[in-house]
């Protein structure tokens, strides 16, 4: 198999992907599952494709609160039903598998954020965020003491994101 045929199964694998997790994708949450995760393709053959993919228009580019957001157009779709024979039948199935496993993680890794920062006091600033490719949803920043602590709440809001989000809302909006 010639590099343009290797090319040609790399858009059409990530257009699967794009297409079976049918929700907008940051770059990274791409490379994850593409690469650092799965063989489906080398770091660098990612990248190209993604730049690839966004010049032809099968996918585009959304960018809200700083972040990147790719999605699936829908020439993209109309091409991966023409040629989704050329994804291997065992990629295939690797990847349906990898979504219906991953795909709540991966929309809460990116729709649920957080980061600290060190103010000149020397304590630090959380911001803890819930956002999707279209809005903030809730976005809190809290003072604490020292990095210790900082770490802590990062990590605390990873899995208590959505109900911390559920008592606010409850007790703010009838």
């Amino acid at each position: 198999m010639d590099f343009r045929d290797n090319s040609i199964v790399y858009k059409l694998t990530i257009l699967f992907f794009m297409d079976k997790m049918d929700v907008p994708l940051t770059e990274g949450t791409i490379l994850k599952a593409c690469y650092y995760q799965n063989p489906w393709l080398e770091y660098m053959d990612c990248v190209q494709t993604l730049n690839l993919l966004l010049d032809t228009g099968f996918i585009f580019k959304k960018v809200t609160d700083g972040m990147a957001y790719y999605s699936i157009t829908s020439d993209g779709r109309a091409c991966l039903s023409h040629f989704y024979s050329r994804v291997p039948s065992s990629i295939r199935a690797e990847i349906t598998q990898f979504v219906k496993e991953n795909r709540a993680i991966y929309r809460r890794e990116q729709e649920y954020s957080t980061s600290y920062r060190l103010n000149p006091d020397k304590s630090y600033t959380c911001t803890l965020k819930i956002a999707d490719s279209i809005k903030t949803t809730l976005d809190i920043k809290i003072n604490v003491a020292n990095k210790e602590i900082a770490k802590s709440v990062a990590k605390k809001w990873e899995s208590k994101a959505a109900e911390i989000y559920t008592a606010i809302y409850e007790q703010l909006v009838d």
